[in-house]
């Protein structure tokens, strides 16, 4: 015989078996429950679940599943974000590139013109080489041009021309300060083309830049007194002559003797920020827009053209430099 449970034909046809408990025990089956009313409650929740998963229904209420759409809400408001940051990162790159194509048509714009003009300054001197004046032109064009080249190789090449001019031209005319001061050029665009050859070639520079000082210190806006300091700045202090105090004070000088020389004050301020000198660097700054409108005036043409481009690329970034919070400010010098 099977198993008599609530439902099988045996129970069904034994109503004491219904109740087997004794009358007034306390028990689930003290009351003799129907068949119907068994199946009811079975009834009614297939009813409510009707058309429900019950996977999915036991599903939505765990923690699991929960985390799982939070998980997923980021993922897609991740992937919006990486979708706005690859168009913001592809923007960048196209100003990015349109301004390097800018950059180097400029660059471009300006080896042509130092080409132009090494050519006339060379056959000027090839025409007169005994003229100090042909002379100190030529080396002027040999700077520019080893600034405009873009290798060393050129550089080197287009310096050494300007070096052997100097040279021999300060054999007949050895008071000539531009003769002098373009030598001291020439000479660091050489040093830019070594390694450890480099800190050889500086004492020459330093030496060169000082006679020039002692011939005219007021020739091509104190250039010899700037480009000293610009030495002793950027020069190593340990087995070199780099110096901090030295270099502060001819920028100085320059700035006193052509206050009216962008490059001079431009020159003091960015050396004034890479020593941390801030306030010194506002004040210099002020005093550059002050005169910026004159200097416009005075340094105008198109042969003025590649140092206005310069100077206010440069006067752009000091201004910023200074709109960032300091680290530390530096004290008193």
């Amino acid at each position: 015989m099977g198993l008599a449970t609530f439902n099988s034909p045996v129970r069904k046809g034994n109503p004491e078996l219904l109740n087997p408990l004794p009358e007034g025990v306390a028990g689930r089956a003290s009351v003799p429950p129907c068949a119907g009313e068994i199946r009811r409650p079975k009834a009614e929740i297939r009813k409510k679940s009707e058309g429900r998963n019950p996977r999915q229904t036991a599903r939505s209420r765990s923690p699991l599943h929960t985390f799982g759409l939070r998980l997923s809400g980021f993922f897609r408001i991740s992937a919006f974000g990486f979708r706005i940051w690859r168009l913001l990162h592809v923007a960048a790159s196209v100003v990015f590139l349109v301004q390097q194509l800018v950059n180097n048509a400029a660059a471009a714009d300006a080896q042509s013109s130092a080409r132009e003009a090494f050519e006339r300054a060379k056959t000027e001197y090839d025409a007169h080489p005994a003229d100090p004046d042909a002379a100190w032109k030529f080396a002027r064009a040999t700077f520019d041009l080893a600034d405009a080249v873009p290798t060393n190789s050129e550089r080197a090449s287009v310096a050494e021309q300007g070096i052997a001019v100097s040279k021999q031209a300060l054999q007949r005319a050895s008071n000539s300060a531009p003769v002098h001061y373009y030598l001291g050029l020439n000479l660091a665009q050489l040093a830019r083309t070594k390694t450890f050859g480099a800190l050889s070639i500086v004492n020459q520079m330093e030496a060169e830049f000082t006679r020039a000082i002692e011939l005219d210190p007021s020739f091509d806006y104190a250039g010899a007194e700037r480009s000293l300091g610009l030495l002793y700045r950027d020069a190593p202090a340990l087995l070199s002559i780099g110096s901090k105090s030295k270099a502060r004070a001819q920028l100085q000088r320059a700035v006193d003797l052509a206050p009216g020389y962008p490059e001079n004050r431009l020159n003091l301020i960015e050396s004034e920020l890479k020593w941390g000198d801030r306030k010194g660097a506002r004040r210099e700054l002020k005093l550059l827009e002050n005169g910026w409108a004159a200097a416009k005036s005075q340094f105008s043409g198109p042969e003025w053209s590649a140092s206005w481009a310069d100077w206010e690329s440069r006067l752009d970034k000091v201004k910023k430099a200074l709109e960032e919070p300091a680290r530390l400010e530096s004290p008193h010098h």
